[in-house]
């Protein structure tokens, strides 16, 4: 928007410095807009790499959070001979041991089994008491953000002896259960893994994630210039176990814009998300961004920032009323209603450019548009002559490397430690905003502006 602002002031000015003496009336015909189609214009997608690094401490704390009291509870004995109920009775504590998981997790458990005569020498059912500490070594996958694990029981420390009730007492029977254990270790490792593989699914403060970062924010309130990240695919590799984190490449495709005007709707929708797993994917950040500024919008800040503006030159004066820009033909019209010197509205048509090596926009062909009701004052020839139309042009110039400096700066806050909800935080590093090229729609003007960059994403203490 700054530049299409400087657009007007400095052919604002040009003009008054070469009206006429004395008040002039110049009666034009305004150039019709191209038709009213709908906005349509081609969209770049935009792709962010993102490292993930999940500590194994904040997955100990969701399994702490989701695993309480009783864990586990099969009360159908005819299946398979044994119901069991698994309650856990402490906190669980995971650490990292050579690329996998060892898991010390307290656990109760009532197990009845259906006994014949040649086990024990025990007849019908009996109920055994077990209460102690398992230690778990497990092999880790982390697909489509959905921790799974394959477990084995490594120990079983007993806080009280194992037992079993006879006759109405409780017998310990640690010396006769600890040989038969194989019966319940795959059972128990096999119930754990069930209950870790229904805790740990991140993908839902995943998802949330993205719909906090794809609800459109102001950016720019002098200019009510909106920014908006609309997701469009997620993708992710395999997990690594290491250093007591998980980590892992995350990607995401998506659109983005800055939008003039009204504030955007936030279309997101979470089952529209598609979650691609993928071996491999680039390490960088490739941002085309769209900014989008509608002509009924882009002429009520300019009109804003120049209406009462007065220049002059000698005796001359001429003071802007109003601005207004729409697009004809493929070319931006400006139309320009000024009073002073010269009273009415003036209309210049042209294309806008990019100069990459000076970081200039400026018009190609710029003209006035010449439709009169009336023969064009002799007085106010000026405005028609070659020299005056050069002039123009080659003053209608503005450099926006201040203008990509500062998107870049306001950027940055997002990449240094933000948190956009808590335990996850953003950091990463952006290169410079290059401009790419202007497109006119029968209702906006669009400027796509690229950039890339690194990011990377820590989860370290989330709720």
């Amino acid at each position: 928007m700054k530049y299409i602002i400087a657009f007007i002031s400095l052919i604002t000015t040009v003009l008054t410095l070469n009206s006429c003496s004395s008040i002039k009336k110049i009666d034009t015909l305004k150039p019709t807009a191209s038709d009213n189609n709908p906005m349509v214009y081609k969209n770049k997608t935009s792709f962010i790499a993102m490292p993930v690094e999940i500590t194994l401490k904040d997955i100990q704390n969701q399994l702490n959070k989701n695993l309480k009291g009783l864990i586990y509870d099969d009360d159908n004995i005819d299946d398979d001979n044994t119901k069991m109920k698994i309650w856990k009775t402490n906190d669980i504590e995971i650490e990292e041991k050579n690329g996998m998981i060892t898991s010390k997790i307290p656990l109760k458990i009532i197990a009845t089994i259906k006994y014949g005569t040649e086990f024990l020498g025990l007849n019908d059912t009996k109920d055994i008491y077990l209460n102690g500490v398992v230690t778990l070594k497990s092999r880790t996958h982390l697909t489509n953000w959905k921790l799974t694990t394959t477990s084995t029981i490594e120990n079983l420390e007993w806080n009280e002896s194992p037992s079993i009730v006879i006759a109405g007492k409780v017998i310990p029977i640690t010396y006769i259960i600890n040989p038969t254990l194989t019966i319940f270790k795959s059972r128990i490792a096999k119930e754990i893994d069930n209950a870790i593989d229904a805790t740990c699914d991140f993908k839902p403060y995943v998802l949330d994630a993205l719909e906090k970062i794809s609800t459109p924010f102001l950016a720019n309130e002098t200019y009510t210039t909106w920014f908006k990240l609309h997701p469009v695919e997620l993708y992710d590799t395999a997990a690594e176990l290491k250093n007591n984190k998980i980590t892992m490449q995350m990607g995401l495709k998506c659109i983005m814009q800055t939008i003039v005007g009204q504030e955007p709707k936030n279309n997101f929708k979470k089952e529209n998300i598609v979650l691609k797993p993928v071996a491999s994917m680039p390490d960088k950040i490739t941002a085309s961004i769209a900014a989008v500024s509608t002509y009924k919008s882009a002429s009520k800040v300019i009109t804003k920032n120049f209406k009462g503006e007065t220049f002059t030159s000698g005796s001359r004066t001429v003071t802007v009323q109003n601005v207004e820009i729409w697009q004809k033909d493929s070319k931006l019209i400006i139309g320009l209603e000024l009073s002073g010197s010269l009273n009415g509205t003036i209309y210049l048509s042209g294309i806008p450019n990019y100069n990459s090596v000076t970081n200039e926009i400026y018009f190609d062909d710029l003209e006035y548009v010449l439709n009169t009701k009336s023969i064009l004052l002799k007085s106010a020839n000026w405005l028609v002559k070659g020299t005056i139309l050069r002039k123009i042009q080659e003053n209608c110039r503005y450099s926006i490397k201040e203008n990509l400096e500062e998107g870049k700066q306001n950027m940055l806050p997002f990449l240094n430690n933000y948190s956009p909800m808590k335990g996850v935080y953003i950091n990463g590093t952006l290169n410079d905003f290059e401009f790419e090229k202007v497109e006119l729609t029968d209702k906006a003007i669009i400027a796509f502006i690229t950039t890339s960059g690194k990011m990377k994403i820590a989860i370290d203490g989330m709720e």
